[in-house]
């Protein structure tokens, strides 16, 4: 009867901590409680449909799609996995190309097989693409990806809305960091509680 009422104790003590709001709430809140992650998408189209109004992008992506493919970014997810979220893996190159003029560079998009200061010569020179692709031994449809990378990464047209683009992203780790904290204050004083209960059942 006593291991009983023990069990009956710990039934109820565990039902009530994993009841507790700052347990379950975050976790329905991914990004904490500034801004959620439906939030960040919003924020972050709106912005792509500035751009695209003003004239400075023209991608066959929308602007949801856009927004998207920015956290997908910053999520790790490279332009398959990115293309995919979309619903079309064979967006991969339209999302390559779009996040390289959104300037979210990878490290790889800077691995040139040739010496980047030498194209950058050629493109400067009144050499046409099919000659200069020829010189550094490289297929034409690569050579424009290279000369796309190394001008949007000089373009400064539309950085301000870059910035505004990283201002909401950094907002979002901010939330996933409080929540994250929020979590792991419950998850502690849950646990104190938890052994402080133990101790007077024992």
């Amino acid at each position: 009867m006593v291991e009983m009422d023990r069990k009956k104790k710990l039934l109820d003590l565990f039902s009530d901590i994993s009841g507790k709001t700052k347990i379950v709430e975050p976790q329905k809140q991914i990004h904490g409680t500034l801004r959620d992650r439906n939030a960040i998408e919003r924020e972050i189209t709106l912005i792509m449909r500035e751009i695209i109004e003003e004239g400075y992008f023209k991608t066959k992506l929308e602007p949801r799609e856009l927004a998207r493919m920015v956290v997908g970014f910053y999520n790790d997810k490279n332009d398959t996995e990115i293309a995919r979220s979309l619903g079309d893996e064979k967006l991969s190159k339209t999302v390559a190309r779009a996040r390289v003029r959104l300037k979210l560079f990878r490290e790889l998009d800077f691995k040139m097989p040739f010496d980047r200061e030498r194209l950058e010569e050629l493109l400067d020179s009144e050499m046409t693409m099919k000659d200069i692709a020829d010189e550094l031994d490289v297929s034409p449809s690569s050579l424009r990806e290279y000369r796309h990378v190394i001008e949007a990464e000089k373009d400064e047209m539309f950085d301000i809305y870059l910035e505004r683009i990283r201002d909401v992203m950094e907002d979002r780790d901010l939330s996933e960091k409080m929540t994250r904290a929020q979590i792991a204050d419950g998850l502690s004083e849950a646990i104190d509680r938890t052994e402080a209960e133990l101790i007077d059942i024992s």
